[in-house]
């Protein structure tokens, strides 16, 4: 049986200030890097045989900081960045609302499309556990690219909450569908000790 545990990447500054990031390369910030770190310390007495990651430095870092502590090369795929933002990316909400108005979602602004991005999430995915069957595999991805992938795969399960950064969630995949074991952990995080911006829900993308 395949497994596979999704991960979003550690925080960074633009988390904080809620600007779209899509897919300009916002590295993590020291709280993401400790998120990683912290991540990679539950990892390290569980078994993974295969990391891939999105080439994107924020998902890449945190990959790469699991990826030592298990000893496993990290391996990069394009397809699992971050949805396009087009003209957003880099805006906060007050920034959109000021240029385009309150109306601006749904202005043709260069924004990719959800049936795209969940077209290439799938058909990553599927590639990966075909490559691997009957293997454990940590993939690093983004907020919307795995959100919305999980909505696709697995549709019998609520995912409604926010996907926090570094949270872990495990599907397993059987002859019929997908099946969430674990869906948006984030156990080894030590709550009390972060900076109250990670409890809250940063910007999906």
């Amino acid at each position: 049986m395949t497994l596979i545990g999704l991960i979003r990447h550690g925080v960074t500054d633009w988390n904080y200030e809620y600007r779209a990031q899509g897919q300009v390369d916002i590295p993590l910030n020291d709280e993401g890097r400790r998120q990683a770190e912290l991540l990679s310390k539950r990892m390290e007495n569980e078994e993974w045989d295969y990391i891939y990651s999105s080439d994107l430095s924020r998902a890449f870092e945190t990959a790469e900081i699991i990826g030592r502590i298990k000893n496993v090369e990290v391996k990069t795929d394009s397809r699992l960045r971050e949805m396009n933002c087009g003209l957003i990316e880099g805006t906060t909400e007050q920034d959109r609302v000021s240029k385009w108005g309150y109306g601006w979602s749904k202005l043709d602004l260069g924004i990719e499309p959800n049936a795209e991005i969940i077209t290439r999430g799938m058909k990553c995915l599927m590639d990966i556990s075909e490559r691997h069957p009957d293997k454990k595999i940590l993939i690093i991805s983004h907020g919307a690219l795995i959100g919305l992938t999980l909505k696709k795969l697995i549709p019998h399960i609520d995912t409604e909450e926010h996907l926090h950064n570094t949270s872990v969630t495990i599907l397993n995949k059987d002859q019929f569908r997908w099946n969430c074991e674990l869906y948006n952990c984030i156990n080894h995080l030590n709550v009390e000790n972060l900076n109250s911006k990670s409890e809250e829900g940063q910007s999906i993308i």
